[in-house]
C-alpha cells in the first residue's frame, strides 16, 4: 500500500502525457474537434479558429494559427506535431 501511495501521484502526472491525439486538420475540423485535439485550446479558442478560417480562408501552414486572437506561438509549438493543414472544405 505504501508503494501505491508513492506511485499514484507520479502516474497521475505521466498518464495524460502518454495519451496520443490524432492529428487534426485545422482547415476542416470543427470547434469541438479542435478543442479536444489541441493542447491549450478550449472551446472559445477553437471557435475563434473556425471564425478566423471562415473570414480569412484556409490556413497555409501551422504558424498561421498564431494569427488567431488568443493563440500564441507557444500553443502552436505545443501542437505542431498534431497539426495538419489540408485544403478547405468550402
Amino acid at each position: 500500500m505504501n508503494l501505491f501511495r508513492k506511485i499514484l501521484p507520479v502516474a497521475a502526472v505521466l498518464l495524460p502525457l502518454l495519451a496520443f491525439a490524432d492529428p487534426v486538420d485545422i482547415n476542416t475540423a470543427d470547434a469541438a474537434t479542435l478543442s479536444k485535439s489541441l493542447k491549450g485550446v478550449g472551446m472559445a479558442k477553437a471557435e475563434a479558429i473556425v471564425e478566423y478560417r471562415k473570414k480569412h480562408g484556409p490556413f497555409k501552414n501551422a504558424d498561421e494559427l498564431s494569427l488567431v486572437k488568443g493563440i500564441g506561438e507557444r500553443t502552436v509549438d505545443l501542437n505542431r506535431d498534431d497539426i495538419r493543414v489540408g485544403p478547405s472544405r468550402k
